[in-house]
């Protein structure tokens, strides 16, 4: 499975309109082998930079299978709840200096079935005997 991006390139960096700094919305994606066997996908977004120790962007699950993500989706399967404890696409806003965000995706052979706001840790130990195929894209963002 790949995951791609038409906004940047994985290693590249990562547009303002997408981040605290521009829009806040979050970037098209694209998903290429998507196993055909795949019930749902989980959807995660984090910088293992961050000061706190890893910043959680954005979750979700239980995502109808798909071979893309819109630019600014609005809703996307089950919202799970980011690191701000709010559910939804959290754009790229580092302190300061350069820091990773890795986007990655999940194919499932099942979906999780749990209300809203389940945080990553539990989604990602709920899936863990259920993953298909995954696939990442990183991107960097920098401020001053």
């Amino acid at each position: 499975m790949r995951l791609t991006s038409t906004a940047f390139e994985h290693e590249g960096d990562i547009p303002a309109l997408y981040t605290c700094d521009g829009d806040d919305i979050s970037p098209p994606l694209a998903i290429e082998g998507l196993p055909s066997e795949t019930v749902s996908m989980v959807l995660v977004m984090d910088d293992p930079d961050a000061p706190v120790g890893t910043w959680d962007h954005w979750v979700a699950y239980d995502i109808e299978p798909a071979p893309e993500i819109e630019q600014a989706v609005e809703s996307l399967g089950t919202p799970g709840v980011n690191s701000w404890d709010r559910t939804g696409y959290g754009g790229p806003c580092p302190p300061s200096g350069t820091h990773r965000y890795i986007f990655a995706v999940y194919a499932l052979d099942t979906t999780i079935g749990w209300e809203p706001e389940a945080d990553k840790t539990s989604v990602l130990a709920e899936i863990h005997d259920h993953v298909l195929a995954e696939a990442t894209l990183m991107g960097f963002y920098s401020r001053e």
